[in-house]
């Protein structure tokens, strides 16, 4: 019979057997991308045009660290987006409209993903509820909590704007680097949303490599029969894993309110696919297991670098979800190879 350690051992090598390679095969491809819409236009390479791209990344990425963690359990998580448009909603209803203190209605909008997450987490695990159902039933709940708090002042569905409270947008559109950038790359100002991006990913890796949390996420992931027989709590780490993933759906409703300075109740609908998108190109596996937080930042910079040099170049935005959803099954289609040689 299979022990916990066992599992966790084998999780581990299985990550660093297979999960290097693709790491340097998605890197490659974002440095081929990067240098072929270098090439074709100009403007691509541009500081402000790798702002842009610094800037779209960092929501996704934030989202997709969430859906690293939940689909190396073999989990998967509908509601990403719509939990971050619920999340952001209540950041401006706590801060907008209640008048309370920035750093309580940053609480308010992350708490508010942390509960989402954690009912899927209950939903899933204590009534053995599918996570594709779960997740897509909580998109919907989401989706329309949104829509009908959005409503409280004024009756009807409208953004809710941070006006008397400039500092909000900082958070995310500040620059705390400029300072430290301005002497060797001066007009490059990397906004405070790459930051953050790059700090909840430090802590995303942390928690994967270093805790019992990570290690029972992989160990559930590579075999949770196994796990389970070895006296592991199976659905009270897996509520926990739900409950992390909706954390970080929560931090990104509260930087995306900040980047737009408003919380749009109707947004958030698509970002789920390309967060999920990212957490795939990356290397983390859909049959769970293997897990990849590095894999993941590359491949929300894939997706971002991507669709924003198909826009420079006019291609319209239709096929920009063609070419992603190609490379979406092709990077499957890597994984399931991987794993026949494996």
């Amino acid at each position: 019979m299979a022990t916990a350690e066992t599992t966790l051992t084998t999780g581990k090598q299985s990550i660093f057997r297979s999960s290097a390679a693709q790491k340097l095969l998605a890197f490659a491809a974002l440095i081929v991308i990067f240098v072929v819409f270098s090439i074709l236009s100009p403007f691509f390479r541009t500081p402000e045009n790798v702002v842009n791209i610094l800037l779209a990344t960092a929501v996704n990425g934030v989202l997709a660290l969430g859906v690293t963690f939940i689909i190396t359990t073999a989990g998967i998580d509908l509601s990403v987006g719509t939990v971050m448009t619920l999340s952001a909603v209540m950041t401006g209803l706590a801060i907008s409209i209640y008048g309370l203190p920035v750093p309580v209605g940053i609480l308010v909008g992350v708490l508010t993903g942390s509960t989402a997450g954690l009912i899927n987490g209950l939903v899933i695990s204590r009534m053995r509820v599918p996570p594709f159902i779960a997740t897509l039933g909580m998109m919907m709940i989401a989706r329309g909590l949104a829509l009908v708090l959005s409503t409280i002042e004024t009756g009807t569905v409208k953004p809710i704007y941070f006006s008397d409270t400039p500092v909000f947008r900082q958070i995310t559109m500040g620059s705390v680097l400029s300072p430290l950038l301005s002497p060797i790359a001066p007009g490059f100002n990397v906004p405070n949303a790459v930051l953050i991006l790059f700090i909840a990913a430090l802590i995303a890796a942390f928690i994967l490599a270093k805790t019992v949390l990570g290690r029972y996420t992989v160990a559930m992931g590579s075999n949770e029969e196994a796990t389970r027989l070895s006296g592991v709590n199976v659905a009270n780490w897996k509520t926990a894993v739900y409950a992390l993933g909706g954390t970080f759906s929560g931090l990104a409703g509260v930087m995306i309110a900040s980047r737009l300075n408003s919380a749009q109740p109707a947004l958030g609908v698509g970002y789920e696919l390309e967060a999920i998108a990212a957490v795939v190109i990356g290397g983390t596996s859909l049959s769970g297991g293997q897990g990849t937080v590095l894999g993941t930042i590359i491949g929300a910079f894939i997706i971002s670098t991507l669709t924003n040099g198909l826009r420079i170049m006019n291609v319209p935005q239709e096929w920009q979800f063609v070419v992603t959803g190609l490379i979406v099954i092709l990077a499957v289609y890597l994984d399931i190879l991987r794993r026949r040689r494996s």
